[in-house]
C-alpha cells in the first residue's frame, strides 16, 4: 500500500517545518553570538536593518551551525574538514522529528525514547549532524555509517569531543558495493534506518545546481567562471555527499533491494527523496522487493520541498511483537506527540 504526504500528528504546513522543530521563526542572532562568540564575527546587519550572515560565504555558514549545535543541542565541540558538507541544520532537524511521529504512530501516538531505540544513519558524513541532534532530542542510540574515511574520522572526533560514544557508534564501511551489508552486524536490529543520498549524477550537475544556489543568494557568476571553474560552495560536499552514477534514483534503488536481506531487523527503513520525479521509480523497486507498507512524508523548508519515503518489510503483528520486545523499560520518559 502506499501513501503519499502520510499525516501524523506534529506534520507541518507545506512551507512551514516541523511544530516540534527547534528552529521555527527566524534565528535569535543574539542568543547565537552568546553561544558562540567566534559567531558573531560574521553577523552583520543588513540592507533591513536586522542581523544576519553572508549565507554565501563557506565559514560564516559553518560559524553558524557550530553556534547552533552549541545553543540548542549541547555540541560544544564541532568542525569541519574544508570543502565537506556543512548541511542546513533546521531541515535535518526535521527528519528526525517526523522519524519520531512515525514511531509514534504505531505506539499510541506516544515518542519511544531512549538508548533501546536503534536509528542506523547511512552516510553519517564528516559533520555527523543526525545522531548529534538526535541523541540529544530523544535519546536515541546511533550506527553512523560512512565509506569516506575523512568524514569518517572527523565524525569520531566530534563524537569523542563531546563524550557521546556510549549513544554513537561509527562504521567504515569498506565496500562501496554496499550499503547495509558490512554495516549491520548479525542479530542486530534497528528501529528506523535513515539516508540522505547523494542525488546528483555527476560533477557537472552538482556543480550546475550549485550555481543556481548561489545566483539565488544574490552571487553573480561570470561566464568564464561558469566554464572553467566549480563555484565555491557555501554548504560544501565531496563526491561521494554529493553525486554517484545514476543519481539518488540509482542510489536509492540499489538500497531498496539491499534492505530486504534485512527486512527482519528493521522496523522501518527510510531515506530522503530530493527530486519528486524520483518517486515512481521508487514505488516499482518497493513493489519488486516485496515491501508491505510504504509511505512518503513531505516535508519543506520554505520554498525547499523533500520528502522521505518509508517502507516496512514486517506486518502489522510483527511491528507489535517489536514493540512489545524492544520498547519495554525505556530509559527516559517517552514524549506524548
Amino acid at each position: 500500500m502506499i501513501n503519499q504526504a502520510v499525516s501524523f500528528k506534529g506534520l507541518a504546513k507545506k512551507t512551514a517545518l516541523h511544530s516540534r522543530n527547534k528552529h521555527n521563526g527566524l534565528y535569535d542572532f543574539g542568543q547565537l553570538m552568546l553561544a558562540s562568540p567566534q559567531f558573531a564575527k560574521f553577523v552583520k546587519t543588513n540592507a533591513y536593518g536586522n542581523a544576519s550572515i553572508d549565507f554565501a560565504d563557506a565559514a560564516a555558514v559553518k560559524a553558524l551551525n557550530a553556534a547552533l549545535l552549541h545553543c540548542y543541542y549541547g555540541i560544544t565541540a564541532w568542525d569541519i574538514p574544508a570543502d565537506y558538507l556543512c548541511p542546513p541544520i533546521p531541515g535535518r532537524a526535521d527528519y528526525l522529528h517526523y522519524l519520531a511521529d512515525l514511531l509514534a504512530a504505531g505506539n499510541g501516538d506516544v515518542i519511544p525514547t531512549g538508548q533501546q531505540v536503534r536509528v542506523l544513519d547511512i552516510g553519517v558524513g564528516a559533520n555527523c549532524i543526525y545522531p548529534l541532534i538526535g541523541q540529544h532530542e530523544y535519546g536515541w542510540r546511533f550506527v553512523g555509517a560512512e565509506i569516506d574515511p575523512v568524514a569518517f574520522a572527523n565524525a569520531q572526533r566530534v563524537v569523542d569531543s563531546n563524550a557521546l560514544s556510549e549513544s554513537i557508534n561509527l562504521r567504515l564501511q569498506r565496500s562501496p558495493a554496499f550499503i547495509f551489508n558490512g554495516i549491520i552486524q548479525r542479530d542486530e536490529r534497528f528501529e528506523i534506518t535513515m539516508c540522505n543520498p547523494p542525488f546528483h549524477a555527476s560533477s557537472e550537475e552538482a556543480n550546475a545546481a550549485a550555481r543556481r544556489k548561489l545566483q539565488g543568494l544574490g552571487k553573480k557568476t561570470t561566464q568564464a567562471a561558469k566554464r572553467d571553474a566549480p563555484p565555491a560552495l557555501n554548504f560544501g560536499g565531496q563526491a561521494a555527499e554529493l553525486y554517484c552514477l545514476g543519481g539518488e534514483s540509482a542510489f536509492v534503488a540499489r538500497m531498496v533491494m539491499e534492505s530486504k536481506q534485512f527486512a527482519a531487523q528493521c522496523l522501518w527503513f527510510t531515506t530522503l527523496v530530493s527530486k519528486a520525479t524520483t518517486l515512481p521509480g521508487v514505488y516499482c523497486e518497493l513493489k519488486k522487493a516485496g515491501a508491505l507498507q510504504i509511505r512518503t512524508i513531505d516535508m519543506a523548508q520554505g520554498q525547499k520541498k523533500s520528502r522521505i519515503v518509508v517502507w516496512t518489510f514486517l506486518n502489522a503483528n510483527q511491528h507489535a511483537i517489536w514493540r512489545t520486545q524492544h520498547w519495554q523499560g525505556m530509559g527516559r520518559a517517552n514524549q506524548p506527540l
